[in-house]
């Protein structure tokens, strides 16, 4: 059935009224967005959990969210209490080696930079680029005073990551335990003469949402393992830090591969202070974007998004410019429906009259 101009009105208007809302609120969203994602990837986990009977013992809706809870929780501190020590220790490792590395560049680098691109090239002032780096690095440990009269002037802004950490978990737990009835009321809302329409792409979006957030969140991590452990079998110092950043990254085509190649050619050219250590470097890159384009994207997320790679990038792009970093999370999930939406009115289009039928005469 058509709407009328007033029903499109309306509709218009209420897009942009939330579109406003969602633009001003977006400083305080972040908890709310992150505790969604993890109640939407650990919904499939509680369902089968309530399906699952031992003897005449069965797990409800709440015994199954805290089972899948606190299993979360549980990886989530375990990883962080394994991965920050060990960057910790490798970041330090490569500070202490990092006066040898520019000396190095000064003595043998810039002297061929200057023969080549004459006099504007300057030697590196190694004493204070050491002082920056070390106190920034002191800085962030915690190992310098400092940063303890940081925290006493940004007091808000320390309280308001502490209360969005708080906050993630909780609305994660209450999103996770009402996540079928949510989705049941607000089926429910929309009018009846659109319901099975309504039904259809939101089945498709749920498709494209699944294999994008799912599948890319597993991909990312794979990506981590490999690019971490590609470097670490080259005895790359920050093999843990640049394999973990690279994977972290690779939801955006092309950029974990680049970003990681010049990381690892930087700090591959100051440990060993020689350039054929690039070539691992780049056959360790070269063989982990093959595995991700040829076994690990195709296995893991499939054909469902259909992105183009210049629509990921700006999207990715748009959205950091519109809402900050809750854009950029939010980019490729909002593309994907988006997607959808497109295709179906692309498919009411070519059904139509305007159309098929040809011009009269």
């Amino acid at each position: 059935m058509n709407l009328s101009d007033s029903q499109k009105w309306l509709m218009l208007v209420a897009t942009a009224v939330v579109i406003a809302l969602l633009y001003r609120l977006s400083p305080i969203l972040l908890p709310f967005v992150f505790a969604a994602v993890l109640a939407y990837l650990g919904d499939p986990v509680v369902d089968r959990l309530e399906t699952y009977r031992y003897q005449n013992y069965q797990l409800n809706r709440t015994m199954a969210v805290i089972v899948v809870f606190t299993a979360i929780i549980l990886m989530i501190t375990a990883l962080l209490l394994v991965v920050i020590p060990a960057i910790e220790l490798q970041i330090g490792e490569f500070i202490d080696k990092l006066p040898a590395s520019l000396a190095w560049l000064n003595r043998s680098v810039i002297p061929v930079l200057q023969k080549y691109m004459g006099r504007g090239v300057r030697p590196l002032q190694t004493d204070q680029m050491l002082v920056l780096i070390r106190g920034y690095w002191q800085q962030a440990s915690g190992a310098d005073g400092s940063l303890i009269v940081s925290v006493s002037h940004s007091g808000a802004v320390i309280l308001g990551w502490i209360t969005n950490l708080l906050l993630i978990p909780v609305i994660s737990f209450y999103l996770l335990r009402d996540w079928d009835e949510l989705m049941v009321k607000i089926h429910d809302l929309f009018p009846r003469r659109y319901q099975a329409t309504v039904t259809k792409l939101a089945a498709e979006a749920d498709d494209v949402l699944a294999a994008f957030m799912r599948g890319q969140f597993y991909v990312m991590l794979a990506m981590g393992f490999v690019y971490t452990l590609g470097l670490w079998l080259i005895d790359l110092e920050l093999a843990l830090l640049i394999g973990l950043l690279a994977g972290l990254i690779s939801f955006i085509p092309y950029m974990g591969v680049i970003v990681g190649i010049i990381l690892a050619s930087i700090a591959a050219l100051l440990q060993f202070q020689d350039l054929m250590h690039l070539v691992p470097v780049l056959i360790v890159f070269g063989v982990g974007h093959s595995l991700e384009g040829m076994l690990l994207t195709p296995w893991l997320v499939g054909n469902k998004i259909g992105l183009h790679p210049v629509v990921v990038i700006f999207a990715v792009l748009a959205g950091g410019q519109l809402f900050g970093f809750l854009g950029v999370l939010l980019a490729l999930p909002v593309a994907s429906v988006i997607m959808v939406l497109l295709r179906h009115v692309h498919d009411r289009y070519t059904d139509s009259p305007f159309y098929s039928h040809p011009p009269t005469r």
